[in-house]
């Protein structure tokens, strides 16, 4: 009798759960190519770990696959990635060749003009050091008087002469910049001494420390924040609507902030997901 009991329990809970996801994918309104095909199709270059790559089986994964994968259950669909060049994947949008392209996009007076936007994700710019010397970053000045490798004439490298400067305005000891070539030789340069830290894109650094297993570990701080998102075609209004509420219901059930941990980049999580269709949108967060 109790086993008898307890199958009736789990095949509840199995109906329970089977139930849910389908009021999930009738309550979010679906586009009209969704509703007519099935297929959630996604633009997406696959070759940019830690939000798109192959893994040693083949298999097609990281943060936007996943994320794409958990929306794809929500509408009901069965997702389908098209791999596209990252240039070709703006003008494939607006020439109408796919819906979505799920990219990691910053939102540009000029990519505006042809596309809208629902962001997902932030990132910007992050300090990384041997866990032996994360304590000494500290205070509201941590960079002051620290030896900061950066790649030349990257983002990092312009933003660490304005912080040095701010330093030095302040009255404290400037920033000691070293520039190299290659992300490869900074992360050399700080496991051996010869810096203190380096300055990276965040999502980069990051990765790193997952991949690594600590031999940097990201400090707290970003820098020159800004909101990124997935790219559809301009006035698209049922993809737009459509993305935002699945990815809001990834929000709210967790989905979305668990994908994120796992690859080490819960710090770059947004409060919520939100359509973007012009400069004045974009939000500080």
């Amino acid at each position: 009798m109790r086993t008898n009991l307890r199958m009736a329990g789990l095949a509840l809970a199995a109906f329970a759960t089977a139930w849910s996801s389908l009021s999930k994918a009738a309550e979010i309104s679906k586009s009209a190519e969704v509703q007519q095909t099935g297929m959630l199709d996604v633009a997406n270059t696959l070759d940019y770990a830690p939000f798109e790559y192959l893994d040693a089986d083949g298999k097609q994964t990281g943060i936007i696959i996943e994320l794409a994968g958990e929306v794809a259950k929500l509408v009901g669909a069965k997702l389908d990635i098209q791999r596209t060049p990252f240039p070709s994947m703006i003008p494939g949008l607006a020439a109408g060749r796919f819906k979505i392209a799920w990219e990691t996009f910053s939102a540009t007076p000029e990519r505006l003009k042809q596309v809208d936007f629902v962001m997902f994700l932030k990132a910007g710019l992050a300090v990384s050091t041997s866990p032996d010397k994360k304590a000494d970053f500290s205070g509201d000045t941590p960079l002051c008087g620290k030896r900061i490798g950066v790649s030349a004439g990257s983002a990092s490298d312009f933003l660490v002469d304005k912080l040095s400067k701010q330093c030095a305005d302040k009255g404290q000891a400037a920033i000691e910049k070293s520039v190299f070539n290659s992300s490869t030789d900074i992360v050399q340069a700080v496991l051996s001494d010869r810096v203190d830290a380096r300055m990276d894109d965040a999502t980069a650094s990051s990765y790193f420390e997952v991949t690594s297993k600590g031999q940097l570990v990201v400090l707290p701080t970003l820098y020159d924040v800004a909101p990124l998102g997935l790219a559809i075609a301009k006035d698209d209004k049922g993809t737009a609507d459509m993305m935002v509420a699945a990815l809001a219901e990834l929000f709210k059930n967790g989905a979305y902030k668990a994908v994120l941990e796992k690859y080490g980049m819960g710090a770059y999580a947004i409060k919520e997901p939100y359509f973007v269709n012009s400069m004045d949108a974009l939000r500080a967060d």
